[in-house]
């Protein structure tokens, strides 16, 4: 896709290899955009499945992730770290619970001694399917995770059939959101008790109750206190690991096409590109 930019056979490629983007910007013809959105690359437990029902177990796998290193080796820069909450800074309502969940192996293995596992030994499956990188990002993690004593078998799933036999079957995998634009959205399709695509299989009893009831709210300093109770105890509770936000970073021809303001919502400015953008 690079080389089909470059020589002019195509004017547009979206979430361009990133190893390519400083090469790409000296290119005098090409415009890199880059556009901070709602989406997110993760990993998910099943919290219904063992040992992924102990929340302990959940927090000492969110400790031992290197975040950073990911956002640096595998993004090359191109990310906002996560803190295990899907909505993103720049939406209504959007907190940032505490205690952030840095990497840390000794509150890791603080927690897993808690739950009785000190030492730990788990399969996390990934595809590049899941997102670009997401083998790498697994390896990782099964890296930073050694220091807190706990083992990750990065087992590497065909990409073709990974989401009709891996995702919401295997109960520790590689997953990304495009995110939403509200936080009702965001959980109401993620993460509420019935939700078919709840990936985690949480089911939280405040968390519903919460969900209904911040719908009706019109108040908004009210509204506000339920969604942030809401996405704490998703932070606390749940089995998202957030690794990072996700930026989009595209690339076009400067000569062939022009552009306004890009919608954040989406890829593909908004996934409106063919309504906004005009021959230059």
């Amino acid at each position: 896709r690079t080389n089909a930019l470059t020589s002019g056979e195509v004017n547009y490629i979206d979430r361009i290899d990133l190893k390519t983007v400083e090469l790409l910007k000296q290119n005098p013809d090409i415009e890199v955009t880059e556009v901070t959105g709602f989406g997110h690359y993760i990993f998910v437990m099943n919290v219904q499945q063992k040992p992924f029902d102990n929340p302990d177990v959940r927090n000492a796998l969110k400790y031992a992730i290197d975040r950073e290193a990911i956002k640096r080796k595998v993004f090359q820069g191109y990310a906002k770290v996560g803190n295990d909450n899907p909505i993103a800074p720049s939406i209504k309502f959007a907190t940032n619970p505490e205690p952030l969940h840095g990497y840390d192996p000794d509150k890791a293995k603080e927690l897993l001694k808690k739950a009785g596992v000190e030492n730990l030994t788990v399969d996390l499956s990934v595809a590049e399917a899941a997102f670009g990188g997401a083998v790498d990002a697994g390896q990782l993690f099964a890296d930073s995770a050694k220091a807190a004593g706990i083992t990750i078998n990065v087992v590497k799933e065909a990409n073709d059939s990974y989401w009709d036999v891996v995702w919401l079957k295997k109960p520790f995998v590689a997953s990304y959101w495009n995110g939403r634009p509200t936080v009702d959205y965001m959980m109401t399709t993620a993460y509420a008790a019935e939700a078919a695509w709840n990936d985690t299989f949480w089911k939280n009893p405040r968390f519903n109750e919460l969900l209904v009831a911040a719908r009706s709210e019109t108040d908004d300093s009210k509204r506000a206190g339920m969604y942030t109770e809401m996405q704490q105890l998703l932070h606390d509770d749940g089995g998202l690991i957030n690794i990072v936000y996700s930026t989009y970073v595209n690339a076009n021809n400067k000569k062939q096409l022009a552009h306004a303001e890009q919608g954040a919502n989406w890829d593909l400015d908004g996934m409106k590109i063919a309504q906004r953008w005009w021959s230059a």
